[in-house]
C-alpha cells in the first residue's frame, strides 16, 4: 500500500496523445514539492488514525446510508433472483480538499458558462441569431433529436431554461504543466447527484468532527434553500406566492431517494404524473383538501415522458395537457422543455464559441479538445486512432454508449469503430484524459482512484451556487468511468474558505 503522501505528489504516466493528470485532484506538486499546503493538515490527521478506527468508520457510513435508503438502481442489472438491483452508492472517507482561489476561478468560469447556455437555449427557440451568423451549423440544431421546435417562441421568466446545472469538471495540467480545470459535459436536463452531495458532506462532520475545527470548509447545506429561492423566482409573472412541486416518475426510478430527499428538504410536495391535472390551461394537483394550483413543476422526468398529448401517447409518467398550460404561461417546468439540444455531446464542441458571440469574453473553463464524426477529417482521425480515445454516443449518459480505447480489447475496438462507419454525426472522441486522482479507501487500504467534480449552478433571477459539489471516484483500479451506474463512488468536496 502506497503512503499517503506519496499519492499526492504522484503524476500518473501518458501517451502523448493523452492529457495527464496530477494526483488528488491534480493539485499535487511535482514529487520534490511535497504535498501541498491545503493538504497537510489532514495529511498528519490522518498519519494518526488507527487503521481499525477508519475500518470502523467505513463500515459505520454503510450502514447509516443503508439504514437511510441512499441507493441507486441499476437499470438492466438483475440480482440472483431475476430481480432489478439498488446498490448503496460507496462512500469514501477521504474528501477531496479544493482552495478557495482555485473555486473562486472554476466559480466564474461556471457562472459564464451557464449564462452563455441559457443564452443559447432562448436563442435558438426564438431568433436564432447564433445559426444566422453561421457560428454553428443550423442542420446540427434544428435537426438534432433533443430539439423541441414545441418551445419555439413561448416565454421562459427570465430567459432561464436550464435553472439546474451539473457541469462535469476534472482537472488536467495546461500547456506549462499547472493544473487546470477542464469541462467534460454539460448536463442540462435533469441533472442528479446533489442529494449525495450533502449526505457525504453530513456523514463526514458525524464521522470527523473534530477535522471541521482544524479546518474552514465552506458550507454547503444551505443549498435546498438556495434550490427553493430559484424555483419560486423562476414562477410565471402573476404567482406572488407560486406554490412548487417536485415531479418524480415514481419508487422505481434510479435517483428516486434524491427526488423525495429534496422534496422533502425544500418542504414541498412530491408528486407523481397521476397526482397532476390541468384545466382550463392551468396545472393543479389533486390534495386531500381539494384541487391545488400548481406554479412550478421542478420536473425529474425526461423530455419524451412529460406530456403524452405532445410526446409519448403512452406516458403514464407526465401529465396531458402540461406543454399547453406551460405555452400559455400558467405554469413553469424546471428545467424547460428542449434543454437538451444545449447539453447534446454534439453541441459541446461549440460551448466557447457561445460565451465569445453572447457575452464578449473568453472562456474561463476550456473544453476538452473534442473531434466530431460528422466531419470527415475528424472522422478519419478517429477511425485511425481508436485505440488512443475516447469515443462517445452524441446522446450518451451514464458511462453508457461510449468507448475507452486504451481500456479496451481489440475486438470491443473494431465492433465500435462499425458503430462509428454506419452513424458518423452519432459519435464524438476525446483524447484519453486521464483523470485526476485522489487517495481513496479501497479493500486493500488507501489507493489512488480517479474523480471528476459535479458542481451544481441554480439559475433564476441570479446564477448561483454552493461552494463545492459531488466528487465521482471510479473504485475500479484504473478505470475512468465514475458513474454511479457503472461502480464509481462519491467523496465529499471541501473548498477551503479563506
Amino acid at each position: 500500500m502506497k503512503k499517503f503522501d506519496e499519492m499526492l505528489t504522484q503524476v500518473p504516466d501518458a501517451g502523448p496523445v493523452q492529457l495527464q493528470a496530477q494526483s488528488l485532484g491534480g493539485m499535487a506538486q511535482s514529487q520534490s514539492q511535497g504535498v501541498r499546503a491545503h493538504y497537510e493538515t489532514y495529511a498528519r490527521w490522518l498519519a494518526g488514525q488507527p487503521q481499525e478506527k477508519m475500518r470502523a468508520r467505513r463500515e459505520e457510513a454503510e450502514m447509516i446510508f443503508r439504514r437511510v435508503g441512499i441507493t441507486f438502481a441499476v437499470y438492466g442489472a438483475k440480482d440472483e433472483d431475476g430481480d432489478g438491483t439498488e446498490r448503496l452508492i460507496p462512500f469514501d472517507l477521504i474528501p477531496r480538499i479544493i482552495p478557495a482561489d482555485e473555486w473562486r476561478s472554476m466559480e466564474a468560469g461556471l457562472v459564464q458558462r451557464v449564462t452563455a447556455l441559457n443564452r443559447f437555449l432562448h436563442d435558438v427557440y426564438h431568433e436564432q441569431e447564433i445559426l444566422k451568423a453561421g457560428i454553428i451549423p443550423a442542420d446540427q440544431v434544428l435537426g438534432n433529436a433533443q430539439f423541441r421546435k414545441e418551445m419555439m417562441g413561448i416565454y421562459t421568466p427570465h430567459h432561464v431554461y436550464s435553472h439546474i446545472a451539473g457541469v462535469d469538471i476534472v482537472r488536467a495540467p495546461d500547456a506549462d504543466g499547472k493544473g487546470e480545470y477542464y469541462v467534460l459535459e454539460d448536463n442540462l436536463r435533469v441533472p442528479s447527484g446533489v442529494s449525495y452531495m450533502l449526505e457525504d458532506r453530513r456523514m463526514m462532520m458525524r464521522l470527523f468532527p473534530d477535522l471541521f475545527s482544524q479546518y474552514r470548509v465552506a458550507p454547503v447545506m444551505h443549498y435546498p434553500d438556495l434550490l427553493l429561492e430559484t424555483l419560486r423566482a423562476s414562477a410565471q409573472p402573476g404567482a406572488p406566492d407560486p406554490t412548487v412541486v417536485v415531479l418524480t416518475p415514481g419508487m422505481y426510478n434510479s435517483a428516486y431517494f434524491e427526488h423525495a430527499f429534496l422534496a422533502q428538504q425544500m418542504g414541498v410536495e412530491l408528486v407523481e404524473g397521476q397526482d397532476l391535472f390541468v384545466k382550463d390551461r392551468y396545472v393543479y394537483m389533486r390534495t386531500t383538501r381539494g384541487p391545488r394550483r400548481v406554479d412550478v413543476i421542478y420536473r425529474r422526468v425526461d423530455d419524451d415522458f412529460l406530456d403524452p398529448d405532445v410526446f409519448r401517447p403512452k406516458s403514464t409518467l407526465g401529465c396531458r395537457g402540461l406543454l399547453d398550460a406551460f405555452a400559455a404561461g400558467n405554469v413553469t417546468i424546471c428545467n424547460a422543455v428542449g434543454t437538451g439540444v444545449a447539453d447534446d455531446k454534439s453541441i459541446y464542441p461549440y460551448v466557447p464559441q457561445m460565451i465569445e458571440f453572447y457575452l464578449g469574453e473568453k472562456p474561463i473553463l476550456k473544453n476538452v479538445p473534442t473531434f466530431m464524426g460528422r466531419n470527415s477529417d475528424d472522422l478519419k482521425y478517429i477511425l485511425a486512432n481508436l485505440k488512443d480515445l475516447v469515443v462517445k454516443e452524441v446522446h450518451g449518459a451514464g458511462g453508457y454508449g461510449m468507448l475507452v480505447g486504451p481500456a479496451s480489447t481489440r475486438q470491443e475496438i473494431e465492433d465500435f469503430r462499425k458503430a462509428v462507419e454506419a452513424n458518423p454525426s452519432g459519435y464524438i472522441a476525446q483524447p484519453t484524459l486521464s483523470l485526476s486522482s485522489c487517495p481513496t479507501y479501497v479493500e486493500s487500504g488507501i489507493a489512488p482512484r480517479h474523480i471528476d467534480l459535479r458542481p451544481f449552478v441554480l439559475s433564476g433571477r441570479t446564477v448561483q451556487m454552493v461552494p463545492g459539489g459531488l466528487t465521482r471516484v471510479a473504485l475500479k483500479e484504473g478505470s475512468l468511468v465514475v458513474n454511479s451506474s457503472q461502480g464509481g463512488g462519491t467523496k465529499d468536496t471541501w473548498v477551503l474558505e479563506e
